[in-house]
């Protein structure tokens, strides 16, 4: 059996009539290399079919390229459009991951975790488990001597801890503004699980929304669901029993906001002229539900996106010194509102 050797990076470098260290710096996109010899080293690069070597450049560099990931709850749609989005801002940055999915939300024993990580040489690690309950309480007291980097998901802003979130308060603004605007004033909500950040900070803004028009607020108003469309299957049936003038309904995610179409099917009620309809998330199915779902677009893939973003700025050489000051600033992402027929009670006629 005949075995090729693999070219490296002197092959490169005499055939393309350079260094190895501009050969280096075209590979890593650095910026003191002109036009020319960027072509003519890239060209040499595919006709060769040279492939740098991780190994090496782990050695060079000091740093392990890879990046460990907390994740939980993939089964819901926030957690896994987010790591959709780790995984390929991580790619395009030359950086393996590694995973560890937690078995519940709740987890607070996290120092063997992050010596795993450790363990393996991780260059920083991305926490992007959903604040439930008290599940970062062990910020307040964080484990001693912990040197890796860590970027944090979908979480309360914390003072000197890098976070990337959405501002679900803001997307649930958004939706009760949209609501009132089209004339709704018996607005109910179903809420996501209130040991969850998000879920909280949706009701927030539905209660903050009415409170402000000098709307009433009252426990019957609202029910509690657990994300899921069967949960808010028997949400909507206890709010059309407790709260029968309701004319709209805000439900905290998209699969819930789908028991509520099928509920008032059910009952004769036309969407949106009888009651309106609007969700969060814009998960792929809203524009194909009957009505078509009017909803708040969360960009769960820009989070983490972002979230290795902010990883590379502390890990990469250099990137420290851009930053303005060595105090974090929480990133909080701004939803769309995404309008369809569902809640469009004005444009019917």
């Amino acid at each position: 059996m005949i075995k090729h050797k693999r070219p490296n990076i002197k092959q490169v470098a005499l055939a393309a009539g350079v260094s190895t260290q501009t050969v280096s710096r075209v590979m890593n996109d650095r910026p003191d290399v002109s036009p020319e010899t960027r072509e003519r080293v890239q060209k040499i690069i595919g006709d060769l079919g040279y492939q740098p070597s991780a190994l090496a450049r782990s050695l060079i560099q000091q740093r392990s390229y890879t990046l460990g990931v907390v994740t939980a709850g993939l089964k819901y749609i926030g957690p896994a459009r987010t790591l959709s989005g780790i995984t390929n801002a991580a790619e395009e940055f030359g950086y393996s991951l590694l995973l560890k999915e937690l078995p519940r939300f709740d987890v607070t024993h996290v120092l063997p975790i992050l010596q795993e990580f450790i363990s393996h040489h991780a260059d920083g690690v991305i926490w992007a488990v959903p604040e439930v309950g008290d599940n970062r309480e062990w910020l307040n007291q964080p484990p001693a001597d912990l040197e890796v980097p860590m970027v944090f998901l979908t979480m309360q802003p914390r003072e000197n801890i890098p976070v990337v979130s959405i501002d679900n308060y803001q997307g649930g603004r958004m939706a009760m503004s949209h609501l009132l605007d089209q004339g709704y004033r018996h607005i109910g909500h179903i809420s996501g699980p209130l040991d969850w950040w998000e879920a909280r900070q949706r009701k927030a803004a539905w209660q903050d929304a009415l409170q402000e028009n000098n709307i009433e607020v009252r426990e019957s108003y609202w029910v509690e669901g657990n994300w899921s469309s069967a949960s808010g299957a028997q949400a909507i049936e206890k709010l059309f029993q407790q709260y029968p003038e309701m004319d709209a309904v805000f439900a905290a995610n998209d699969q819930m906001a789908l028991s509520v179409i099928q509920a008032a099917y059910q009952r004769n009620k036309r969407i949106p002229q009888d009651i309106g309809v609007v969700g969060f998330d814009n998960i792929s199915e809203s524009p194909f539900f009957c009505p078509a779902l009017t909803t708040v677009q969360s960009e769960q893939y820009t989070v983490g996106r972002m979230a290795v973003e902010e990883m590379i700025k502390i890990i990469e050489p250099g990137k420290k010194q851009e930053q303005e000051s060595d105090h974090p600033t929480p990133i909080m992402l701004t939803p769309t509102l995404v309008v369809r027929q569902s809640s469009l009670k004005q444009q019917v006629h």
